[in-house]
């Protein structure tokens, strides 16, 4: 779900901006760990950026100023945690503003929160109790790649209300309300599918890959840890 450039009043550019810095940073810190200690996990780093940017570069018009579209983070989030995810998607956002005129430089830091951080921080949550509740990889991925998705436009539609009712006094209930009818449409749908194609690939993943399912066991909850 991207907000398109020119849609958010500079103060919640801004404001966005401030939330997803302190992630990206811890991303970015974890990643180069990762890369430095476990090399072997370069190839799983770029298809986890891959299914970023080619599922959420599949967009349907949505709410003007915005776009509905699949997310892509259930696998990097499950393996990496938020912090990566949100360093993968924000590179996959800056491409998108600069080569499809998709979202925009100055509604990244929105778009990096609703569709790197808090998104799939919902997923990776769903994917720890599903696990502990002794679930298959199918089952848990599909849940988490859903979840992680409808959450993505949860956040946008609360990133679009705040700034209508802001510079146009609108009631938020209503705004918020009429934005998730409307998204509602598309991404219901989207999740479904996005779920069902991530289940697939981590089924894949867990048979012919089966140590990787060890690191997203272990993968913390805390989106400021910088452990491996």
């Amino acid at each position: 779900m991207h907000i398109m450039e020119g849609y958010l009043d500079p103060m919640w550019c801004a404001v966005w901006f401030v939330v997803m810095i302190p992630f990206f940073v811890v991303g970015v810190i974890k990643l180069r760990k990762i890369l430095a200690e476990h090399p072997e996990q370069k190839m799983t780093v770029a298809l986890s950026g891959a299914f970023i940017f080619l599922l959420s570069s599949l967009k349907l018009p949505s709410v003007t100023g915005s776009s509905s579209h699949p997310t892509g983070t259930g696998i990097a989030v499950v393996f990496y945690g938020v912090g990566v995810c949100s360093v993968l998607a924000t590179i996959v956002l800056l491409f998108q503003a600069l080569l499809l005129a998709h979202g925009g430089f100055t509604t990244l830091g929105a778009n990096c929160v609703s569709m790197g951080i808090i998104g799939p921080l919902c997923g990776l949550v769903l994917w720890k109790l599903i696990r502990k509740a002794n679930a298959g990889v199918f089952i848990s991925m599909f849940v988490a790649a859903a979840i992680a998705d409808l959450m993505t436009y949860v956040v946008t539609a609360i990133q679009m209300t705040l700034n209508v009712v802001t510079s146009t006094g609108a009631d938020f209930a209503s705004s918020f309300i009429d934005f998730m009818s409307v998204y509602a449409v598309t991404q219901i749908p989207l999740a479904i599918v996005e779920g069902l194609v991530l289940a697939m690939f981590a089924q894949y993943l867990s048979t012919a890959k089966p140590e990787i399912f060890g690191i997203a066991d272990e993968n913390k909850l805390n989106p400021f840890s910088t452990e491996v």
